[in-house]
């Protein structure tokens, strides 16, 4: 509260999005999850375990029926939990950086995963307008 106050005496034109707004992609992430889960009986969410972005994919997951588990890499990836599961999705908070997806898909192809699918929820096309001066 006391950040935005000062960024608004500072920026007085500054726009602020609704109070009760959840960040588009975080939206599009749990859309996402949530389609995963319709197929997938294991998910992984790349993340932080303080990012309560990424802690929220975890529990939309396990809403929908599928086992989830949050990571931050692919050395936290359980062999254990791979046995018996044919469909595992991998999904990230905002936050998480691509490249250790990537290292994630890549990890779970040297365990023997056969094939990956990109399945797309959404496309984003958000802009950030510079403010009038």
């Amino acid at each position: 509260r006391k950040i935005t106050d000062a960024l608004k005496q500072r920026f007085p034109l500054m726009q602020f999005p609704p109070k009760g707004d959840i960040c588009y992609a975080t939206q599009n992430r749990q859309n996402a999850v949530k389609q995963i889960a319709k197929d997938a009986e294991l998910i992984l969410i790349v993340g932080s375990k303080e990012s309560s972005n990424s802690n929220r994919l975890v529990d939309v997951a396990r809403a929908a029926g599928a086992k989830a588990y949050l990571i931050n890499d692919h050395n936290e990836i359980n062999p254990e939990w791979l046995k018996s599961v044919n469909t595992v999705g991998v999904s990230s908070g905002a936050s998480a950086p691509e490249y250790v997806v990537a290292e994630v898909i890549q990890h779970l192809k040297q365990l023997g995963v056969q094939s990956v699918t990109e399945t797309i929820t959404a496309i984003e096309k958000v802009k950030f307008a510079m403010p009038k001066i």
